[in-house]
């Protein structure tokens, strides 16, 4: 019986059955990571005993995986599986009886069973999924890793209040019970089950053993020694390391130890189902990466320097903090799930036969990690005296896989291209016994032809990529508003924790961002088809992390220097320059007939970042959101009665979301071969007037958008000080980036020019309201007066903002007709689009200035001539002009747009009613 045979209750009965008596065993595997710390105390153990006690039961688990392995290939998961359970509950059980370090490491070398229970688990899931599924069921079997940390979340409450001894029985009693429940409720599996169907005797145990001589399957397993046996080794050890360097309590650092566990296992679901769909070989290349770089950070030990200056001696201290060292060894963690998933992807599908085996041998290999490495780490602390030493051998670990595994590959490549380069295997590993079935087995889909214009395949798949790769880039563009945006909110609550900084630097600050996010769009504008959008995409989103977490930190201390701020004020920019390169990356992947509205609500949806900063910030800041991890609080003084603040947590609480969406993007997104371009290519707008001209009137509508966003709080604040009206900011960048998202249609209809110089007028008539109202601003209500001027000014640029996008192809579409009487209408149109991109793209990067100068335009205007009126008429005016140049230039009669605009008019006039 094949394992397509079986229904899909079957093999999810089968798939969580086997995980949650993974998680159990797992958790029996790993329980001297926390009673060992209590045994270590009643023992008086040094460092290497320490070691040697809990990385006992590792070296009995890993060794008996192999023979493990081979009796599930013969005999069946179900009976192996359920007998390794009810053993590992007699040891646990009888470990209690211990008294000296010898009967415990006898009762350690038993209790060890437990962690046999992975080879039985890998070959009896595998069997009940075909080849393309086996990546993600293996993956959500290997999360039952997860028992590491539930052993260091409950263990340490169940010691404290009642003993190790109570850690030990209940455990024993969960594995007991789980085996008797597995026995009731499992199903042998399919080879075993055809088996007995066909009478047929189990195989020899040294056919079992065959596949074994291959060299390629003993140098595949050193791999999993690294993805898994360090985990197992710093799963063990960083409860006792959190100890004895950070001095937290044993329930403390069961929890921070958790931290690495728990994301090292629940996402191995995750890396089966990346190796599935992208390929195994680049799930590894990230994971031996982010292994050497988060090793190194933790491996640096606490130094004193002493530097000699021209003024003298300056000494400082550098060392890892408790939460920097948490944050990267969660990430560590995780990238350590999606390598153990992408080991064991390729086990299966070259050994479909001998699963138990060859999964066993490279699990036992990788569980001697866990043994070998925790003695390791004891002897180099007794040997060195310096507790990062552990990391500092995981470091040469990692560095030494990364190093061997890209040299095999690329001399595996060498001087092979075309089609023969696909037919080879994704690791040299596997090249001996990589036959024709396998060819492609385990690469990833590559997004290679894109052609949205065809219908047939827009239809059949390119949609759903297209769109794919929209909800993906929405919420990165977002956060990166958000980002950009922070110092609109924070600069209002400096002065209230203890910073003392005047009026004019409050609003430099706030002005920053907008002027670096304007330089960098800039550049952001062409990077796309230079590096690729996914790439881009990537590593544009990881450099929020820059200022989020900068933020965090910086406004815990009143001491900190004013030019920090306005470093991170600037950095912030990284989060204005994102919009340029996400709308270019996204206008690659839609047809002409769906590129308005993809636009639409990439930039709409992504301007709600403005307005959820403005909406988040003032909630998270009153509330200690992340415990101990986010800091104290400061005492506002501001009012009748201090309150706590946590302003760092307006920095820090983007981290998560942040991490999350740049994962999203580089293993969700694609790249499109064909949009690949020079800047040389795109740098012919610049010699077009019309993208000078749309640059002006894009600043008057977007930069009017993100000027007002910017400053709109600090200015509320000033002129109004009696009305709290952060809790009202928001609603000012709410309204215009729904009034974007949702009024594109006018536009269509109308024309955008004509659509434009409405709202011009529009702005012209807004800024006078807000001019009325300053002028009576201590008479009751002037502030609803001025706030709904100003609700007035947003929903305006909103419909400004997509009104003037809309004019760009049309008005390129007439230019390169002129430009190229010539050309057929197919390259005309082809070169007006690729325009079209650069200007959009372009013009949005010189809008962004209006970030800057709205809000610094406040502040010189407070500064030299006490009011802020003085910058209002500025924008009156300037909106006076581009009445008049959109007037002039496009919608009178003779204009460019004038014969478009009116026969678009006239056309949608024309169609019925639905």
């Amino acid at each position: 019986m094949d394992a397509v045979d079986f229904s899909p209750e079957h093999r999810t009965r089968a798939l969580w059955l086997s995980t949650i008596s993974f998680t159990i065993c797992f958790a029996v595997w790993t329980i001297f990571s926390i009673i060992g710390i209590r045994i270590k105390q009643e023992l008086d153990l040094n460092e290497t005993e320490f070691g040697l006690l809990i990385g006992t039961p590792i070296l009995s688990g890993s060794l008996i995986r192999l023979i493990l392995g081979i009796w599930t290939d013969q005999y069946g998961g179900r009976r192996v599986y359920t007998v390794v359970m009810l053993a590992a509950a007699v040891a646990t059980y009888l470990l209690t009886w211990a008294h000296t370090y010898p009967q415990f490491l006898v009762a350690a070398l038993f209790v060890g069973i437990a962690g046999g229970s992975f080879a039985v688990g890998v070959a009896y899931v595998s069997r009940f999924y075909p080849t393309a599924k086996q990546g993600t069921a293996l993956g959500i079997f290997g999360a039952g890793n997860v028992g590491a940390a539930v052993t260091k979340f409950v263990a340490p409450f169940v010691l404290v209040a009642y003993g190790w001894q109570t850690v030990a029985q209940i455990w024993a009693l969960a594995i007991g019970v789980m085996a008797i429940v597995f026995w009731l409720f499992s199903e042998e599996d399919p080879v075993v089950r055809s088996r007995r169907q066909r009478k047929q005797k189990a195989g020899s145990a040294w056919l079992e053993l065959a596949p074994l001589k291959n060299i390629q399957v003993w140098r595949f397993a050193l791999y999993y020694f690294f993805v898994f046996g360090a985990f197992v080794a710093l799963s063990l050890w960083l409860p006792q390391y959190l100890i004895k360097v950070y001095g937290v309590g044993i329930q403390s650092a069961g929890m921070m130890a958790a931290m690495f566990s728990f994301p090292a296992s629940v996402f191995r679901a995750y890396g089966g189902h990346l190796s599935d769909r992208f390929g195994a070989r680049r799930v590894m290349y990230w994971t031996f990466l982010v292994g050497v770089a988060a090793t190194f950070l933790l491996s640096y030990p606490p130094t004193d320097y002493v530097v000699t200056t021209v003024n003298g001696k300056v000494g400082f201290h550098l060392e890892m903090g408790l939460v920097p060292f948490v944050v990267i060894v969660f990430v560590l963690g995780f990238f350590m799930a999606l390598g153990k998933a992408a080991v064991y992807k390729h086990i299966p599908v070259y050994y479909p036969n001998n699963v138990g085996a060859v999964g066993g041998l490279v699990g036992m290999i990788g569980g001697l990690g866990g043994f070998v490495l925790p003695i390791a780490f004891g002897a180099l602390v007794d040997l060195t005296g310096l507790r990062t030493s552990c990391f500092m051998l995981l470091f040469l670990l990692v560095g030494v896989a990364l190093v061997w595994m890209h040299l095999s590959i690329r001399q595996m490549e060498r001087g092979v291209a075309g089609e023969a380069l696909k037919r080879l295997p994704e690791l040299p590993e596997m090249e001996e016994i990589h036959r024709p079935e396998h060819i492609g087995a385990l690469s990833g889909a590559v997004l290679t032809d894109w052609r949205p214009e065809d219908d047939t395949f827009w239809r059949e798949q390119g949609r759903a990529i297209a769109r794919r790769n929209l909800w993906i880039s929405i919420p990165a563009l977002l956060l990166s508003f958000a980002v950009w945006q922070v110092w609109s909110v924070v600069v209002a609550k400096l002065p209230s924790v203890g910073f003392k900084f005047t009026t004019d630097e409050l609003f430099w600050l706030a002005s920053l961002p907008g002027i670096s996010g304007a330089v960098l769009r800039i550049f952001y504008s062409f990077m796309v088809p230079i590096f690729g959008g996914r790439l881009w995409t990537t590593l544009a989103t990881w450099s929020l992390l820059i200022p989020a977490i900068g933020i965090g930190y910086a406004v815990q201390n009143p001491a900190t220097p004013y030019p920090v701020f306005l470093i991170l004020a600037l950095l912030c920019g990284f989060g204005g320059g994102n919009f340029a390169s996400s709308m270019a990356n996204i206008s690659f992947f839609f047809p002409r007939a769906e590129k308005g509205n993809a636009l639409a609500l990439n930039a709409g949806l992504g301007n709600l970042g403005v307005s959820v900063v403005q909406f988040v910030v003032p909630i998270v800041i009153t509330v200690g959101v992340f415990g101990w991890f986010g800091g104290d609080p400061a005492m506002a003084t501001s009012g009748s009665q201090p309150m706590p603040i946590w302003l760092q947590n307006a920095g820090f609480v983007w981290v998560p979301f942040i991490v999350a969406s740049a994962f999203a993007a580089w293993f969700g997104m694609n790249d499109i071969a064909s949009a690949k371009a020079s800047f040389a290519d795109q740098a012919v707008i610049f010699q077009r007037r019309h993208n000078w001209i749309m640059c002006w009137l894009y600043t008057g509508t977007f930069g009017s958008f993100i000027g007002y966003s910017a400053g709109f709080p600090l200015l509320a604040k000033t002129q109004f000080p009696a009305v709290d009206a952060l809790q009202f900011a928001f609603l000012g960048p709410l309204v215009g980036a729904l009034s974007r998202s949702a009024t594109g249609w006018m536009a269509d209809k109308w024309g955008g020019g004509r659509v434009t110089v409405g709202v011009f007028l529009l702005m012209m008539a807004g800024v006078l309201g807000v001019l009325y109202f300053l002028g009576i601003k201590d008479q009751p209500g002037a502030f609803w007066g001025f706030f709904a001027m100003f609700l007035l000014l947003f929903f305006a640029t909103g419909v400004g903002n997509a009104s003037t996008f809309q004019m760009i192809p049309n008005i390129m579409r007439q230019e390169i007709t002129r430009l190229m009487p010539t050309a057929d209408a197919e390259t005309r149109l082809r070169q007006a689009e690729k325009e079209s991109a650069a200007i959009t793209g372009f013009t949005s990067a010189i809008a962004a200035f209006g970030a800057f100068f709205i809000p610094k335009s406040y502040g010189t205007s407070i500064d030299l001539t006490g009011g802020v009126q003085a910058a209002l008429w500025g924008f009156f005016g300037f909106y006076v002009t581009c009445v008049l140049i959109t007037w002039a230039v496009y919608t009178r009669k003779g204009g460019v747009l004038h014969d478009v605009e009116r026969r678009r008019a006239i056309a949608a006039a024309a169609q019925p009613a639905e």
